[in-house]
């Protein structure tokens, strides 16, 4: 249940709608429910402004399923990363409503969709088409919850023109999501470029001696444009809930 059904929630007891014992039997699973294999935060959304996100990978198509229809029934937004092809199937067939993303790997479930939040678009930005699973993870985490996004895509520094070309875009977003395998440089070069907060994200994208994206993690962590912040390989989850959390910082909620 996130802050906004809350809200409404006692507004209702307030104006006598709802009865006292209806409203505590809205909250009784509140702060979290025990399924057994899974306590799910059912508080999340109250704490920090988003619920729960399930990361898919190692757990069974009958626990996916369940824990969906389990933060679904509080009308919160359900999403869930690292989804298998044969999860995605399952989950379609058990609640024909999701959304899956076979590119990202992830599936959402977003009955009403979330209003529009943020001081304005997130740039997801790759260096190459190879890096965009990671990519879309990150587009498709910030979109879910309420922002506005603008890919850029394969403007990587083997053709820096590429990403000139696109400056104009870069310049409107207020936070730059920077994706890219093999020697990782193409976020020093935007934070070069752009001076608005760059989230880098090193891919597994390469060949031998990139070591699964080590190459890339290490050459943006160091990098000399001040300000990259970097997250894990292929965190594209990770990256799009920062910038989604950045870009809330001096919005007015009232």
């Amino acid at each position: 249940m996130d802050p906004e059904a809350i809200r409404r929630l006692l507004e209702a007891v307030a104006r006598g709608e709802t009865a006292v014992d209806e409203a505590m039997g809205s909250l009784r699973d509140l702060p979290f429910a025990d399924l057994g294999f899974a306590t799910v935060d059912h508080h999340r959304a109250l704490r920090s402004g988003y619920p729960e996100v399930i990361f898919a990978a190692g757990k069974t198509q009958e626990q996916l399923i369940a824990l969906f229809h389990e933060i679904d029934k509080h009308d919160q937004t359900v999403l869930a990363t690292r989804v298998s092809e044969a999860a995605g199937a399952a989950l379609l067939a058990a609640i024909p409503e999701v959304s899956f993303d076979r590119l990202s790997r992830t599936a959402l479930l977003q009955r009403t969709p979330s209003p529009r939040t943020g001081r304005g678009p997130i740039a997801i930005v790759t260096a190459g088409t190879s890096d965009l699973p990671v990519a879309e993870e990150a587009a498709i985490t910030a979109e879910a919850f309420g922002n506005e996004v603008k890919r850029v895509n394969d403007v990587g520094v083997a053709g820096v023109h590429r990403l000139i070309g696109r400056r104009e875009e870069l310049d409107e977003a207020t936070i730059l999501v920077v994706v890219a395998g093999m020697e990782g440089a193409l976020p020093s070069v935007v934070a070069g470029l752009i001076g608005k907060p760059v989230i880098a994200v090193p891919t597994s994208v390469g060949y031998g001696a990139s070591f699964g994206g080590i190459a890339a993690l290490l050459g943006m962590l160091n990098s000399c444009a001040a300000g990259v912040t970097v997250v894990n390989i292929d965190n594209g989850f990770g990256a799009g809930r920062a910038a989604a959390m950045i870009n809330r910082i001096g919005e007015d909620t009232s």
